[in-house]
């Protein structure tokens, strides 16, 4: 409930004045322009009106007192409003959710205003108007509404449009908090929505930097690995390769030791010497074959010449034995004898000499013809008989000294034989030595030869592996480049022997490293570290405004959730309380009027968009609006329309509405600013009636001219413009002075 108000340099109440509302109605009278009306607009002030044509001003500066020959002006204006709150009606709450502790049993507003603005108190402590409006709004009061009714304004619900009208009315059924958390909410929406739209420039400002470092810090990856593949590979490749040219190194080293070792055990003979020392030798030997070779033919001419008289001699004595005794022999020339004994002698020389047989077989041949021509010539001659027992007698004689001497000559001969087959196997095995050596010297020149090769191949091959070190380097070098001191800190290691394998093993790492290298060096080898880095935050920075977005979505889909649910409040707490309206509106109207109808009406009407594209916040459009329409039926009358009644009918209409409405949801108190001026005699007792009955509710502040309208009051304030030329303020209680008139 209402308890007093303090006005302080408020317009034409310079000095502080108090009012107090102890009692149900309280009336404010006084000549015109003595300041009843500032009463109401201190009223009006102190609850937050932003409207200087509501309260008779241009500015702030208006509402101070300005100043009269008497008294000085002031700097600022003070109103304070208590109210009693032990009932702990009046509550706090933001549209957040917070609330505030307000268990106190008075409950004092106040607002101050000066030349630069306004400032508002709750107890004492400075607050924002917002505030304000939150804490009357938990009792149904505001700074203007259906319990604020000024002069001249008592029709204005019938003037109003449908939506105004809809306005007050849920002012009146303390609705108008949903609609300052609605228009909060709206104002937090929009502020979202363009914090969202912000957030996702930001991001979408962001994504092609964060995918260009993505990317980069992908191909930072992909060389990290394979830097790292590389690494795995060139350590199994160094291993092999160490261990190879460690081990080819000392297998050759080895080799190179073994073949100089040989080659200098092979002595270097000159073939000059070699062939002196064999040349006397061979010499001596073919000057003894010779000699032998001499006698053995001096010999073998011997045997010869004993052959063929050994032959005549057989031929003698053939011929004796054909003829064994003869009276004469038959008379042969001697020269024919000497020829053909000649002739068989060279034939027997020439055979022996020989050593093919088939010279030797022609030359018997020949001999033959010869000999049957020989004979076949003596045919004809005369035979001379002879005594052929001497004559054998003498050849045989004769052949068998012949036979002596051959034996002693083949005997020699064999002798000769075999000197001259010794002195030729001792040529031959000079002859042999001769070969054996020259042999020996060709395999030693050869082995010599093939050796000095060995040692250019063991040169070559080591001029290899110095190559092969020297390619290996460069590898480490080139590695320890893309590597760090990783492969610096390898151990020697450990020879190994190559094997087709591990030479086709270490061949393919090679190449493998070859490539990686390749496009390890096409990529760069530097690490990276501050796209990396430069990645990492864009990436946290574009997580966060991720982050942000979803939860500005969260909070404008809290706030359009909550938005909805305040509209359904407010529309089921409207349309219930249009209900409990008619009912009181009704009896109102037929107390007023001796009878008729009176009821309000909700209404759709078409929307008027101020933009064609505008939308509602869940994004649909909203092409009906509700208003309120004000039907009424007055008794004995056909008119309807609101416009074609008369003033005090219309006073009378818009009254019984305005306390039909504060009887729904009673306001704390209610101002009345000479409502009551367009009221017969009559319609004043009603207007009293109805006066003491809204009392029962709420705290009645009446400023009114009307005598019935001021009976009806416990205390009446009188207001009086004074010499100095500010309002002053008389009170007096009806009870007492009837008391003090008795």
């Amino acid at each position: 409930m209402l308890k007093q108000i303090e006005i302080s340099g408020f317009k034409s109440f310079a000095k502080k004045t108090t009012l107090s509302f102890d009692t149900p109605i309280t009336a404010i009278v006084g000549p015109n322009g003595s300041g009843k009306s500032n009463v109401v607009e201190s009223i009006r002030f102190v609850l937050g009106e932003q409207s200087m044509k509501s309260l008779r001003g241009k500015g702030g500066s208006d509402l101070i007192w300005k100043g009269s020959k008497l008294l000085p002006a002031g700097s600022k204006a003070r109103v304070a409003i208590t109210f009693d709150n032990a009932d702990r009606k009046f509550a706090f709450s933001s549209s957040a959710g917070a609330s505030a502790d307000l268990s106190f049993d008075e409950i004092m507003l106040a607002r101050e205003v000066t030349a630069t603005g306004s400032d508002y108190y709750i107890n004492g402590t400075g607050v924002r108007l917002k505030d304000i409006n939150e804490l009357l709004g938990s009792v149904n009061i505001g700074a203007s509404g259906h319990h604020i009714i000024s002069q001249g304004e008592a029709d204005r619900l019938l003037t109003a449009s449908s939506k105004d009208r809809r306005g007050m009315i849920e002012d009146a059924l303390g609705l108008k908090v949903y609609q300052i958390r609605i228009r909060d909410s709206e104002r937090k929406l929009e502020k979202t929505t363009a914090n969202l739209k912000e957030v996702q420039a930001l991001r979408r400002e962001l994504a092609p930097h964060l995918s260009f470092l993505g990317k980069q810090v992908e191909k930072i990856q992909k060389t990290e690995e394979l830097r790292k593949e590389f690494g795995e590979l060139f350590n199994q490749y160094a291993a092999l390769e160490s261990g190879s040219i460690v081990f080819a190194n000392g297998q050759l080293d080895a080799e190179e030791k073994k073949i100089r070792t040989e080659l200098a055990s092979i002595p270097e003979m000159q073939a000059s010497e070699r062939d002196s020392k064999h040349d006397q030798s061979r010499n001596n030997a073919f000057a003894e074959l010779r000699s032998a070779e001499e006698y053995q033919s001096k010999l073998s001419h011997e045997r010869e010449d004993l052959s063929r008289a050994i032959g005549r001699i057989e031929g003698k004595l053939d011929a004796l034995s054909v003829v064994h005794e003869t009276k004469s022999v038959t008379s042969v020339p001697a020269e024919s004898v000497q020829s053909i004994c000649t002739d068989i002698i060279s034939a027997i020389d020439s055979a022996a000499a020989s050593d093919s047989l088939s010279d030797v077989r022609s030359t018997l041949s020949s001999m033959r013809h010869k000999v049957s021509a020989f004979t076949e010539s003596l045919s004809g001659q005369q035979e001379e008989f002879v005594d052929q027992s001497q004559v054998r007698k003498g050849i045989e004689e004769e052949r068998s000294a012949l036979e002596a001497r051959l034996t002693e000559i083949d005997t020699a001969i064999v002798s000769a034989r075999g000197a001259v087959a010794a002195v030729r196997e001792k040529l031959s095995v000079i002859e042999r030595n001769l070969r054996e050596e020259e042999r020996n010297a060709y395999a030693g020149a050869a082995r010599r030869a093939t050796l000095e090769g060995m040692v250019r191949e063991c040169a070559l091959r080591r001029e290899n592996i110095e190559r092969r070190k020297f390619v290996f380097a460069e590898a480490m070098r080139e590695a320890q480049a893309l590597l760090g001191t990783v492969i610096i800190s390898r151990k020697e290691d450990a020879p190994q022997a190559d094997t087709p394998e591990s030479s086709a093993e270490r061949e393919a790492l090679y190449r493998r490293v070859e490539r990686i290298k390749i496009k390890l060096e096409d990529a760069g080898a530097a690490s990276g570290s501050e796209v990396i880095k430069e990645f990492e935050d864009t990436k946290t920075r574009d997580e966060f405004l991720a982050k942000e977005i979803v939860d500005i979505d969260e909070s404008m889909a809290s706030l359009r959730e909550l938005i909805h649910e305040l509209r359904d409040t407010i529309e089921r707490s409207f349309k219930e309380g249009i209900e409990k309206i008619n009912e009181q509106f009704s009896e109102f109207f037929k107390l007023m009027f001796g009878g008729g109808n009176a009821f309000l009406s909700i209404i759709v009407e078409h929307r008027r968009p101020k933009d064609e594209e505008e939308e509602s916040e869940e994004g649909e459009s909203l092409p009906f609006e509700h208003g309120i329409e004000i039907n009424v039926s007055l008794p004995h009358k056909k008119v309807r329309d609101l416009q074609m009644l008369s003033g005090g009918e219309r006073s009378l209409i818009s009254i019984a509405l305005l306390f039909a409405m504060s009887q729904v949801n009673p306001p704390p108190f209610l101002v009345l600013d000479e409502t009551d001026a367009a009221l017969d005699e009559a319609n004043s007792r009603k207007y009293g009636d109805m006066l003491s009955h809204l009392s029962k509710h709420s705290k009645l502040i009446v400023v009114t001219h009307n005598r019935e309208t001021m009976s009806r009051a416990q205390v009446l304030y009188g207001v009086t413009m004074g010499i100095e030329g500010a309002s002053k303020l008389l009170s007096i209680k009806f009870d007492e002075a009837v008391q003090i008139a008795k």
